[in-house]
Formats: C-alpha cells, sequence, structure tokens
C-alpha cells in the first residue's frame, strides 16, 4: 500500500507532541485532511497522558515536579492528594478533544526513512498501522521508554531483586526490607524519602550531589539550559539540566534530611549476590537495588535516517536535526521541561510555516 501523503507527521503525543498539534491545528492545518494543509499525530500508548499515565500511585499532584499547562487549556484544579496518573492523563485526553486533534493510538513508528535523494522531498514514516509520507516529522517521543540501567560487574548475580524507577508502583512491596537507592536526581530523592518510610535505605551516586541553596535559581537554570543546547548542537548525547544545575531543596528533600535518611554513600565498584561492594571494601547487604538513574532519547526509529555523531547524539539546533532539515526534534535535550516542550512544539511549527509561506508568523 502506497504511503498517505501528509505535511506534517507529529510523532508521539505526550507534552511536546500535543503542543506541536495544537500549534497546527492553530494555524490551519487539519488533521487527516485530503486536501489543504494536513498534519497527522500518532502515539505509540492506547490512551491519551504520555508519561504520565505510567507513573507510580503514589506520586500525587502536590508532589509532582514541573507540571505546565499545555497551550490554551490550563490545568483543572486538582486534589492535592489525587494520583498524578489520574489526574493528567484525563488532562490531556480534554485537551485532544477541544481542540480536535485525532490522535491516532496505538501507533508504533518502526522507522524513519528518506523517500529518495531529493532534499526536498518526504521523509517516510513506516509503522505497524500503514505508512505515511511527510513534508516533514516533528519527533516528540520523549525518554519513557529507554530507561537507563548502568552496566556494573556482578549484577547478573544478585539474588535481590532489581527495578528501575521506570517499573517502580510503591513502597509497601519494599516493606522490612534494605534498599539500596542508585541516582542524583528528583525521582531518587522523592523515593528515597517514601520508601525509607517502611524500609532501611542506603543511598548512592556516583558524584557529590550538590545541592542549591535557592529554592528555584533561574538564572542557573537559564545557564544550564544553554549548555544542555550546546551539547546538541554538537551531537553530544543531551544529558540533564539538573546535571548542571544540581538539586534544589525540594518538600520532599527536607523532609529525608530531617529524618536522617538524607546521606549520601560514593557509587559501589560492583553487585555481589547479596549486595553491594563499597570502594573501601566493605559489603553492603541488599535485598533490593532501585535504579533511579534517568532515561535515554527515544529515537531508534530515526537511525535510518543515519543522523547519530559518534558521541552518540544528534546534531540539533534550535529544535531542529541539523543534518537533516526536514526533522524535529522537541522534548530533546534542553526542551526536556514541560515549559520547554511546549516551547519547542510552538517554533517547530513557526519554522515549517515559515518555509511555506513568504510572510513571516
Amino acid at each position: 500500500m502506497a504511503a498517505t501523503p501528509v505535511d506534517v507527521a507529529v510523532i508521539g503525543a505526550g507534552q511536546a507532541g500535543l503542543s506541536a498539534a495544537y500549534h497546527l491545528r492553530r494555524r490551519g492545518f487539519a488533521p487527516d485532511s485530503a486536501a489543504g494543509s494536513s498534519f497527522i499525530a500518532l502515539d505509540a500508548d492506547a490512551a491519551p497522558g504520555g508519561a504520565w499515565q505510567h507513573r507510580w500511585a503514589s506520586l500525587h499532584m502536590a508532589t509532582v515536579n514541573g507540571i505546565h499547562e499545555l497551550p490554551g487549556f490550563p490545568v483543572p484544579a486538582a486534589d492535592p492528594a489525587a494520583e498524578a496518573r489520574a489526574v493528567l492523563p484525563a488532562y490531556f485526553a480534554a485537551y485532544e478533544e477541544r481542540f480536535d486533534l485525532r490522535v491516532r493510538r496505538p501507533v508504533r513508528v518502526r522507522a524513519v526513512t528518506r523517500a529518495d535523494d531529493d532534499p526536498r522531498g518526504r521523509l517516510l514514516v513506516a509503522t505497524d498501522a500503514g505508512d505515511w509520507a511527510a513534508r516533514y516529522v516533528v519527533n516528540a517521543t520523549g525518554t519513557w521508554r529507554r530507561p537507563f540501567w548502568p552496566a556494573v560487574a556482578g549484577a547478573a548475580g544478585f539474588r535481590g531483586r532489581q527495578l528501575h524507577v521506570h517499573d517502580y508502583v510503591s513502597a509497601e512491596e519494599f516493606a522490612g526490607r534494605r534498599v539500596v537507592i542508585v541516582g542524583a536526581g528528583v525521582s531518587a530523592v522523592q523515593l528515597l524519602e517514601e520508601i525509607s518510610h517502611v524500609a532501611e535505605t542506603f543511598w548512592v551516586t556516583r558524584r557529590e550531589v550538590r545541592w542549591d541553596a535557592a529554592e528555584f535559581d533561574t538564572a542557573a537554570r537559564i545557564a544550564a539550559i544553554a549548555g544542555v543546547e550546546e551539547r546538541v548542537r554538537l551531537g553530544l548525547p543531551p544529558g540533564s539540566v539538573i546535571s548542571v544545575t544540581g538539586q534544589h531543596w525540594t518538600p520532599w528533600a527536607r523532609a529525608a534530611q530531617q529524618r536522617g535518611v538524607l546521606v549520601r554513600h560514593p557509587m559501589f565498584t560492583r553487585i555481589e549476590p547479596d549486595g553491594v561492594r563499597m570502594p573501601d571494601g566493605t559489603l553492603e547487604r541488599a535485598d533490593v537495588i532501585l535504579w533511579a538513574t534517568g532515561f535515554r532519547a527515544d529515537i531508534g526509529h530515526l537511525a535510518p535516517l543515519g543522523l547519530r555523531t559518534a558521541a552518540g547524539g544528534i546534531r540539533v539546533a534550535a529544535g531542529r536535526a541539523l543534518d537533516e532539515p526536514r526533522l524535529f526534534l522537541i522534548g530533546y535535550g534542553p526542551s526536556q521541561s514541560t515549559v520547554g516542550a511546549n516551547r519547542a512544539g510552538r517554533d517547530a511549527v513557526r519554522a515549517i510555516l515559515a518555509e511555506r509561506a513568504p510572510v513571516a508568523v
């Protein structure tokens, strides 16, 4: 079957993808249109909500880090004790319906390729539900489907349980056990505080955690984002903003500190059947190892375009692939935050319109 022509294909319907779809709709693009400007929005999940629908049950609205409303429609008022995985997917679903975005799901994108050698030709988006030939592709697949597991000697021989934050459900499953928590990010600290109420915890990070004395330092964050922008422009793996800004004193971090459980230890050198071997040679017993070690960009379907550098990233500037200008990557690198994803979706649509019409928008 021939690929269906479309002006813009949006891959992913989380924050970044919905932002792009909204701005396309607002500027006259119609979903599934056979005439005029058209776009298609594809999402791998069976239901709306992006990564929020997969978060752990104990993540409540009061403890969600970094919510920012989608453009044109505020987040409805919610009980601070309500589960984020219920409130936010419902909000995303209402958003899709309100603006008639007609997201197709579940649709898995297998590959994005070039239709031919014409640099102004189309990109082919091959999926398990048909193929599309797009003038532009806006990739907004995020990171949730690619949890990062560091390679550590001895991991296969551990007799306890290992899991990633991606698969975390609740602290109760660890009651009475000794849990080693690995990672220096927001999730690591939040889950450390939560789990420490029912289990003995032991927190390790590769580097000393740098705590920011301010609740939120805008200047430091701007500088950090600039640093990530430079990394992706050079084709380096994006890294995270928090790796540059350091940790902020969130309510759960302060609570853990007050209870005496916010104690950082250096990273272990290997995993043994009954625990982890520390740099000083001591063995720390463990029943569970929880890897709060982040995620990587979910962009394997873009591999046929041959854009990865030797360093492992894609060269991107202002949300656009430098080596394939028909491709935009949003929610990637400096636009991983919710507010950054919103802006990246808007800016991608502006760039597309600027090339299609002589008048800037």
